[in-house]
């Protein structure tokens, strides 16, 4: 295997919200996390000094460590999670590099407690159309990748957050996570994870168009809207549907972090030679 790498925080900018994103793994000390308690998104903590017993558990076969300046914590955890056929590199410059470059991170007191399998846990009503596909993927993409969601009888929504110890989301009561004034739940936690990048904003305007028929917003809202309705049609089964549903939000994501300059046309016009 080969010798320890880092990795820029350019690089992993342009990594994290992607399905090939590594495994984002958060190594500071509590001292240095309370100067600054927020995370990489994505990014979970874990206690270097217990690196043997949750990296065997670690369902990856790459990862990014992740600590205060990228010094020796990062070398050691790296090192450690190699031993167990792990790709794992180090963020260069640590968080405090990740922050002084202007990247966006999660304040931890926006996330909701992890479970025991340590995991967050959402509910929300069932048949999906829009933004309880698209808050999921943002939560996976940006949030917890590992995130677990329940769709649920709309009635029984607010029973099996209580029971269940998750957290709901866009249901018609008041709440949180849901509509606000002329904002669909996906822009409330977008701003919520103070992830309001340019794409995701971009995005977000894409998604309250298609969520709440106002197509005029943006070109693109008739398109997702289409494709989400004709999704909720081909799959009775709503996690199958959000399978599907992340790589819809994958490419549009990538639309708008990438492409919104790029055109297309067939035939393609001939120069004259």
């Amino acid at each position: 295997m080969s010798s320890l790498l880092q990795i820029s925080t350019e690089k992993l900018a342009r990594l994290v919200g992607t399905p090939k994103c590594p495994t984002l793994i958060d190594v500071r000390i509590d001292e240095d996390f309370d100067i600054d308690p927020r995370l990489v998104p994505g990014s979970a903590r874990r206690d270097y000094r217990n690196v043997q017993e949750w990296a065997a558990g670690l369902d990856s076969d790459s990862a990014v460590v992740i600590c205060h300046r990228g010094k020796k914590l990062s070398y050691g955890v790296a090192a450690w999670l190699r031993n167990f056929g792990i790709a794992a590199d180090l963020l260069e410059g640590g968080f405090e590099a990740w922050a002084e470059g202007g990247y966006p991170a999660v304040p931890v007191s926006a996330i909701p407690e992890r479970g025991l399998s340590g995991r967050t846990v959402w509910v929300t009503r069932a048949r999906p159309k829009i933004d309880r596909i698209a808050c999921p993927w943002l939560i996976r993409r940006f949030v917890d990748p590992r995130a677990v969601f329940l769709y649920v009888s709309p009635s029984e929504v607010e029973t099996v957050a209580d029971g269940f110890d998750a957290t709901p989301f866009d249901i018609e009561a008041p709440m949180p996570r849901s509509h606000k004034g002329e904002f669909c739940t996906f822009d409330v936690m977008v701003e919520e994870f103070a992830l309001s990048t340019e794409p995701l904003l971009r995005l977000a305007t894409i998604v309250r168009g298609a969520d709440t028929s106002r197509l005029d917003l943006a070109p693109q809202a008739s398109g997702l809207l289409a494709a989400s309705l004709g999704l909720s049609r081909m799959y009775s089964d709503d996690l199958e549907q959000l399978e599907v549903g992340m790589l819809l939000y994958d490419a549009f994501y990538r639309w708008c972090r990438d492409a919104t300059d790029e055109t297309h046309n067939w035939p393609s016009p001939k120069k004259d030679s």
